[in-house]
């Protein structure tokens, strides 16, 4: 099995990605980065909010619903963390009692063709403090309109055990969608070393912004940009 650095590293543009984690101190942490090819998917900041994570654009750049969106969402025994405007969906969602499979079950790609980028979310039920769930909304290899999604439930990690998924596999030119999962481990002793470990894997050419967080505490996640930034 490959370590968190090797699997992260090992793709070069990873797009965006999401992971759970278990440290090898014993404390669950979850995990987003960005990373970005044009410049105005570089000109951006993960800012805090109320309860929320949200990434933002720097300078004066309009707001574009496919980059600009809450990250990460507490509320109600709930955390809720991903790549796009799906998070505040499926939040609300929860809260209105549905389960965690029920609220990413009609999620659907991002409407930017010929890539298509997959929506990946994950929920974590901060009443058990153990379990995760895994959404992912993907455009069919066969190219029908309607996606499939994937959900996978995360429980019983041990010290060291991560689960990650990306939006890409890419060499940086070419982009094809990433993997529905990877199973990985992390060498991070806490949540300050588990942001180093991603920031590290990332190439710096196209790397933007990480934040790490243990649940029920996104308020106090540690965050790394490329970019001087007030957050």
């Amino acid at each position: 099995m490959d370590q968190v650095h090797e699997a992260v590293a090992g793709n070069r543009y990873p797009g965006r990605g999401v992971l759970w984690a278990r440290t090898l101190g014993g404390a669950l942490c979850g995990g987003y980065f960005l990373t970005g090819r044009s410049a105005a998917s570089k000109a951006r900041v993960l800012r805090r909010g109320d309860r929320e994570l949200i990434v933002a654009p720097t300078g004066e750049l309009a707001h574009d619903p496919l980059r600009h969106y809450v990250a990460a969402r507490e509320r109600d025994g709930w955390l809720v963390f991903g790549n796009g405007e799906q998070v505040a969906v499926v939040s609300d969602l929860l809260l209105e009692g549905r389960t965690p499979t029920e609220a990413m079950a009609d999620l659907g790609y991002e409407p930017d063709p010929p890539i298509f980028t997959p929506r990946i979310t994950v929920v974590a039920d901060l009443r058990l403090g153990q379990d995760a769930w895994f959404g992912a909304a993907r455009r069919s290899a066969g190219g029908r309109p309607s996606a499939d999604v994937l959900t996978l439930a995360v429980r019983g990690l041990g010290p060291g055990d991560a689960v990650l998924m990306t939006t890409y596999r890419s060499d940086g030119d070419h982009v094809a969608t990433g993997e529905p999962f990877l199973e990985a481990r992390t060498e991070a002793a806490d949540q300050s070393e588990f942001l180093e470990e991603l920031w590290d894997a990332l190439a710096p050419e196209f790397r933007v912004a990480v934040a790490v967080f243990e649940p029920g505490r996104l308020a106090d996640a540690a965050i790394r940009h490329a970019v001087d930034a007030q957050v």
